[in-house]
Formats: structure tokens, sequence, C-alpha cells
């Protein structure tokens, strides 16, 4: 008879103990549930990149080499320095680059005037030199990972290539740029633009 009396009382007991137990898990495993949901909307919001180009923005020592006749089979590569001043334009959503450098090939006097779109959220670079005087085909796109990516399409030669222009190794105070041309639709690139800046102020 105390048995089942026993029993009986401490059924509820351990329920009521059961239930303060666990209880703190249970809040755990929702802050959990809440943490990734949020998580989850927070990745899948599109990126913002009109500051893509701050770390940029100065004056910088630029040694520059170029694959002369590229596509060709050519592996005669001049070289330059010089410099290059960045300015921000628009309060960052635009920025003009001016490039002066020299070597025994001559000189290259460029500028890049690079535009954001706040709608596809991505740039477009244009590139001008003084001897032709008109901006070339934008090459178009984006900066994923701290790796900035750009393409377009134009005509060397009589061919249609494509061109790739890559910005990687971003520090504050060193960046590195390539350029490559495709000829046969991007299965394979060959690089004939080579830049390294480094910060002077």
């Amino acid at each position: 008879m105390t048995k089942t009396i026993l029993l009986k009382t401490s059924l509820p007991l351990l329920a009521g103990i059961l239930a303060l137990v666990l209880l703190p898990f249970s809040a755990i495993a929702q802050q959990k549930s809440d943490t990734s949901k949020n998580t989850s909307q927070i990745s899948s919001a599109p990126r913002d990149g009109q500051r893509d180009f701050d770390f940029e923005i100065g004056t910088w020592k630029t040694s520059l080499k170029r694959l002369l006749n590229p596509l060709t089979g050519s592996t005669k590569w001049v070289e330059y320095e010089g410099t290059t001043v960045v300015r921000k334009v628009w309060d960052g959503n635009a920025n003009l680059v001016e490039l002066d450098v020299s070597g025994s090939a001559g000189s290259i006097k460029a500028l890049s005037l690079r535009l954001y779109n706040p709608e596809s959220r991505q740039w477009s670079l244009n590139f001008a030199n003084v001897k032709g005087g008109v901006m070339a085909v934008p090459t178009i796109g984006e900066f994923k990972n701290g790796r900035g990516e750009f393409y377009n399409q134009e005509t060397l030669n009589g061919r249609a290539i494509f061109v790739r222009f890559v910005i990687s190794d971003i520090t504050p105070n060193s960046c590195h740029f390539e350029q490559a041309f495709s000829d046969d639709g991007g299965k394979t690139w060959e690089v004939n633009w080579i830049a390294t800046d480094t910060r002077v102020k």
C-alpha cells in the first residue's frame, strides 16, 4: 500500500523535474533555429558592391608588363614603371583612374572610368588611352570574396575575342591586375597585361 502511494505521488513530481531540466535545452534549440533563419535571410540579401573600389583611392607606384602581339604565339613582353592615381567620383559610386607609365617600348597614358550600377550591382570599367582618345568596350563584372572579375567581347585582328580583367591579391598597400584574351570562346586564356600597384599615399 505504501509503495503504491509513493509511486502515485512520485510520478507527477518526476514529470515536473524532467520538464524543468529539459526547458533550457528546448530554449537553446529554438534560439539555434531562429539564428539559422536570420543567417539565411541575411545571406540571401543582394550584395551592395558600391564600396568595392574604396581600397584603391590614392596614389600608387605601378610596375607593369605587357605582352606584344597577343594571340599570335608571341612571348615577347615589355616592361613599364610609373604611377596610378585613383580619385573618387560621385561619392564612391564611380572612380577615375589615371595611369602614366613608361619603359623601353615607350609610354602609356591611359584612364579608366569605373561606374557602379546599383540595379545590377555590377561595375563597368571604361578604358581609354591618350593615343586613341575614345572609350573601349567596357568590361563588366563584380567582386566576390575579395577578387574582382570583369568581362567583355572585342575584336582583335578581325576576330571576335573575349576579354577578362581580374583584380586580386588586394591589401591596404598593394593589389594585382591581369588582363587576358581568349579566341576560343573562353576555353583557354592568354594573359597579356600584368600590373602590380604599391601604395605611395
